[in-house]
């Protein structure tokens, strides 16, 4: 299941990239960046709502608020940077450069979470990082 769900990420990721690029022509990036947080928003705590998973709201501990809230600043920083990227570059290159987070995500999680760091892992990284640069230059 975790595949499939993976699966249709990547190809709403693909779609965000494609209707953002779109919707930006003439849109001050951090605006578009505002409008599509906002509908984000929504959709998250509709389904929130939806599975009725609001009840856990209480049990959330400290640790977890602060990391989360650490995530979503992440997130809203890595969201204005994109789309400022996706505004004034094309999305061909803009793109497959932010996919780079695939790499950088597998060097945090060996250095913080000491999660396992493969031959595998590392083939895989280098071809990321040569398929970036060869889509990019």
């Amino acid at each position: 299941m975790w595949f499939i769900l993976a699966l249709l990420s990547a190809v709403f990721a693909a779609l965000t990239s494609i209707l953002a690029k779109i919707g930006i022509d003439g849109v001050n990036s951090n605006f578009a960046t505002a409008i599509r947080t906002v509908v984000v928003l929504a959709m998250a705590w509709g389904m929130v709502f939806i599975t009725n998973a609001q009840t856990g709201l209480s049990a959330i501990s400290k640790k977890s608020w602060l990391f989360l809230i650490l995530s979503g600043l992440a997130t809203g920083a890595s969201w204005l940077c994109y789309y400022k990227a996706l505004q004034v570059g094309d999305a061909s290159k803009v793109v497959p450069v932010d996919k780079l987070s695939v790499v950088i995500t597998l060097i945090l999680a060996f250095v913080f979470l000491h999660e396992e760091f493969t031959a595998k892992s590392l083939i895989g990284a280098i071809l990321i990082t040569a398929g970036t640069l060869v889509m990019v230059l």
